[in-house]
């Protein structure tokens, strides 16, 4: 896993049209503050190729989350949004800014943030 910092998500979400029609395909709750989403998406660095992408979050302090059963009906022609500001993160299905957050159908305020890349 590598560290994403708040400088760099728009750059992380560029490079991946902010998993705009991408697929959700897991969330799961490693322990009290760790919870791990896994989406399929396509990466523009590689000619549009898919792959899946695991977002690590830790130090998380508050969330909506949706069961695995409503996975593969998310709409996720919206993508995601990662956002921050001087002391959290943010991380929520569709657009939303860092204060509205708890609006979206599934999200997560956290301290720290990885991510991985993986085969299709």
């Amino acid at each position: 896993m590598q560290p994403l910092l708040p400088n760099k998500f728009k750059e992380f979400l560029k490079r991946f049209q902010n998993f705009e029609d991408g697929e959700f395909r897991s969330l799961e709750i490693v322990d009290a503050t760790t919870m791990k989403a896994t989406f399929a998406v396509q990466d523009s660095a590689r000619d549009f190729d898919w792959l899946t992408i695991e977002l690590e979050f830790s130090g998380v302090n508050d969330a909506r989350l949706i069961s695995d059963s409503q996975l593969s009906l998310v709409d996720m022609s919206d993508g995601i949004s990662l956002v921050a500001d001087s002391n959290k993160g943010g991380f929520s299905i569709g657009k939303y800014n860092i204060t509205s957050l708890n609006n979206a159908i599934c999200y997560i305020i956290f301290n720290n943030l990885k991510y991985q890349e993986g085969l299709f």
